[in-house]
């Protein structure tokens, strides 16, 4: 069977173990989107990963969910990531950044511009502002020319991250942001040919992912996909197809992974993998669930196929997770106050595990 502990090779990247750091937003970013000495302190830390990808990273200012995180759309915030890519290389690590446009899970507080979506209908539950939690605000439909403009910007940001440092992308496809909400079946109530058929709601994700291989290579190039996931209100319907759909389009582009969350039961998601031969990360407990993942889950998916695996929460409060695992030290907890406090307290202070010789 195949362990979690074997090399993997990844495009031209040989990683040295199956256990990918999975994206988790951190708001520790410095005013303007930038990265800062303490997140390249966070990510280097963690640098025993197979591969590590980061917190969401917006590609533009209008597609900024949440205050506090980073960017990738200026020349400050592409230069500032240089000092976490190369904290990252000289730990012997990889690191890919996520790139993540919130679509309508935004607001004007946090961005100034009303978000966008696919249609004018707003998310379920409430947006982290500067202010604190608000009601979700209704989006403004984009115009059917204007669509290609963000699904380029997925492309721009890629490029911008390659020229950082980083060593490939994976575009945010989950859990109710953009490219999740043009999945959606009740966030994208469109006519045109970006709604309505399977074949029309996969577009912008298509147009996104291509964009992206145009700009640094399909080798360069993941995605992360939440299939019948209902974060922030989505729904979709026919997922089977959906996503089959989506994946023969994947195929055709040649991207280096795709990174999919348990959000459906284990036989769709073993459908979708065999609709899929190239490279499957899984992460297999949902996001923000009671349950982190642990070694029996990595296990049970590398048996039914899986490439690689990733882990979340685990990572917070675990620096050196893949040891951890190698060995059976006892994860630690996470203390869920810091998530998002900000500073260097439940980010920077948990220590790694005194191993004997």
């Amino acid at each position: 069977m195949t362990s979690l502990f074997q090399r993997y090779d990844l495009g031209a990247l040989t990683l040295p173990n199956r256990v990918v750091m999975a994206p988790m937003t951190r708001v520790r970013a410095a005013a303007g989107g930038l990265a800062t000495p303490s997140m390249a302190t966070y990510y280097a830390q963690r640098a025993s990963a197979g591969l590590i990808v980061t917190e969401g990273v917006q590609p533009s200012l209008i597609g900024q969910s949440n205050p506090g995180t980073p960017g990738l759309h200026t020349d400050e915030q592409q230069e500032s990531w240089r000092q976490v890519t190369d904290a990252v290389h000289a730990n012997g690590g990889r690191i890919f950044a996520q790139l993540m446009h919130g679509g309508r899970v935004s607001h004007p507080d946090t961005t100034g511009f009303q978000p966008v979506g696919p249609s004018a209908v707003a998310a379920v539950g409430d947006v982290f502002t500067p202010t604190g939690p608000q009601p979700a605000p209704v989006p403004r439909a984009l115009e059917t020319a204007e669509v290609p403009e963000h699904a380029r910007s997925y492309g721009d940001a890629a490029r911008r991250a390659v020229d950082a440092g980083f060593d490939g992308v994976e575009l945010h496809g989950a859990n109710g942001y953009l490219i999740s909400q043009f999945l959606s079946t009740n966030a994208n109530l469109r006519s045109d040919g970006y709604g309505g058929s399977v074949a029309n709601r996969i577009r912008f994700a298509v147009e996104a992912v291509s964009a992206t291989v145009e700009a640094v290579g399909a080798a360069r190039t993941g995605i992360r996909l939440s299939p019948g996931g209902t974060f922030w209100g989505v729904e979709e319907t026919e997922v089977t197809e959906l996503y089959t759909a989506l994946l023969g389009e994947l195929v055709r582009l040649d991207v280096a992974y795709v990174h999919i969350e348990a959000t459906s039961d284990e036989e769709v998601l073993l459908k979708l993998r065999r609709a899929w031969p190239g490279t499957l990360v899984m992460n297999p407990v949902l996001p923000m669930g009671p349950k982190q993942t642990g070694r029996s889950d990595a296990d049970h998916w590398l048996g039914l196929g899986a490439d690689l695996i990733s882990f979340g929460r685990a990572f917070i409060a675990n620096p050196d997770l893949v040891e951890r695992l190698r060995t059976g030290v006892p994860i630690a907890p996470v203390d869920e106050a810091t998530y998002y406090q900000g500073g260097d307290a439940g980010y920077l202070t948990y220590p790694a595990h005194q191993y004997s010789a």
